[in-house]
């Protein structure tokens, strides 16, 4: 624009002196206006790029103010994501998939993208390779470099309205809504992303005492006839904790989770292409019994010699099971955590799981090599090397509570990138 307009203010002057000027005039004046366009364009293209560092200052310090009308919606959308590296070890006395020797390479890659529609309401979408499982988000290094596959692993909303202070309505593939003390995997494996409608709500009680209650509906596949309904879960936990003035908590609560639709039916793993029941009794290729499982949970967090300590403990009995297969229970701690460059956290937990006190397609994947009907120790150290840059090694000593107790030993060494 500025350019078009000082070439227009130019033209009087040039036909003025054209008409005083002879021949070799002319050709001056053409070499001067020539050299004239060239600082143009150059003073130009300068104020361009100082527009174009002023945008990205901007954006870097979060001025979105100072941004064109055009490129605000930046300050709505958050990318982040994070990838991983996996080396695994497995041992397992018993036969199957798992029987003798693995030793394998993996990956593991997540893109999310966080949006906010309004005040109100905000929406997120991650996507993550792995396959159909619900429970795996790695990919194994095979195949002669064949391409991997990355699919969606998150759609929700999230309605948080102001009016309701710490009240959010959730719909979609979401994160787990349920709290899981020392982020155990007993009843849900870290990967899981459920999918229906929830809601949470935490409520003050006291300036120390809040009061936290979760609550869902979940569609977890159809029925194996046209006529019969869907399987579903319905899930209510409430909990309270209290943070004491010396910064300590204690946490303390219940959970209620009931399948609608799964006593009878087929695995829930053939809706993903396995055909297994993962530790749970079956009769006749079809679940034998129900699940409804009750949990109980407390976490204790203190500093010892300064380094944040949590003792925790979960309990999980489902009602609808003989009581020789219904209960499973888990203890663990957690020492330090992982923050600056050169800090780290050591994990530890041990479990007992009965064949039937969860369903086995939806807890650890990676204990017993997935599923239920087994016991053993977790072990885990974590290690910052740098900002956004983490090695970890877990190890799983575990005992199959089969006919032969088989031995069970999984060793992974991870390094992961965030950004």
């Amino acid at each position: 624009m500025r350019k078009s307009l000082l070439l227009i203010l130019m033209i009087p002057a040039v036909f003025t002196c054209w008409a005083r000027a002879g021949a070799n005039e002319i050709e001056d004046l053409k070499k001067q206006l020539a050299e004239l366009q060239v600082k143009v364009e150059k003073l130009e293209a300068q104020q361009s790029k100082q527009i174009e560092q002023e945008v990205s200052k901007a954006v870097e310090k979060k001025q979105v103010s100072a941004l064109p009308d055009s490129m605000k919606w930046v300050e709505k959308v958050k990318i982040s994501g994070d990838f991983r590296y996996r080396y695994e070890g497995i041992d397992s006395q018993s036969g199957g998939k798992w029987g003798g020797s693995v030793n394998r390479n993996r990956i593991r890659a997540r893109l999310n993208i966080d949006s906010k529609v309004n005040d109100d309401i905000d929406i997120g979408l991650r996507l993550a390779s792995g396959s159909t499982d619900p429970v795996s988000t790695n990919q194994t290094l095979e195949d002669s470099f064949t391409s991997k596959d990355f699919w969606l692993d998150r759609a929700f909303f999230n309605w948080h309205p102001g009016m309701i202070q710490g009240f959010n309505f959730i719909g979609g593939k979401m994160p787990q809504p349920f709290y899981r003390v020392g982020g155990n995997q007993l009843i849900w494996d870290d990967d899981l992303n459920p999918e229906g409608l929830a809601a949470k709500y935490v409520m003050g009680l006291s300036e120390s005492c809040k009061l936290y209650i979760n609550g869902g509906g979940f569609w977890v596949g159809h029925a194996d006839s046209s006529s019969a309904p869907e399987t579903s879960l319905w899930g209510m936990q409430g909990y309270l904790k209290n943070t004491f003035e010396d910064k300590t908590y204690l946490l303390g609560g219940m959970s209620y989770y009931v399948y609608g639709n799964i006593e009878g039916e087929p695995n829930v793993s053939s809706l993903w292409g396995k055909n297994s029941f993962f530790g749970n009794t079956s009769a006749n290729g079809n679940y034998k019994y129900d699940f409804e499982i009750v949990e109980c949970f407390a976490e204790y967090g203190f500093e010892l010699a300064d380094y944040p300590v949590a003792v925790f403990g979960d309990y999980a009995h489902n009602t609808a099971a003989p009581s020789s297969k219904s209960n499973g229970w888990l203890i663990g701690c957690t020492f330090n955590k992982l923050k600056d460059p050169g800090s780290w956290r050591v994990g530890y937990d041990y479990r007992d799981i009965d064949s039937d006190a969860v369903v086995g397609q939806f807890n650890d994947s990676d204990f017993i090599g997935g599923g239920t009907n087994g016991k053993g120790h977790r072990f885990n150290l974590a290690y910052q090397l740098a900002k956004n840059f983490e090695a970890g090694l877990t190890y799983f000593l575990n005992e199959k509570k089969n006919t032969d107790n088989d031995e069970y030993r999984r060793l992974q060494a991870d390094l992961i990138f965030k950004f």
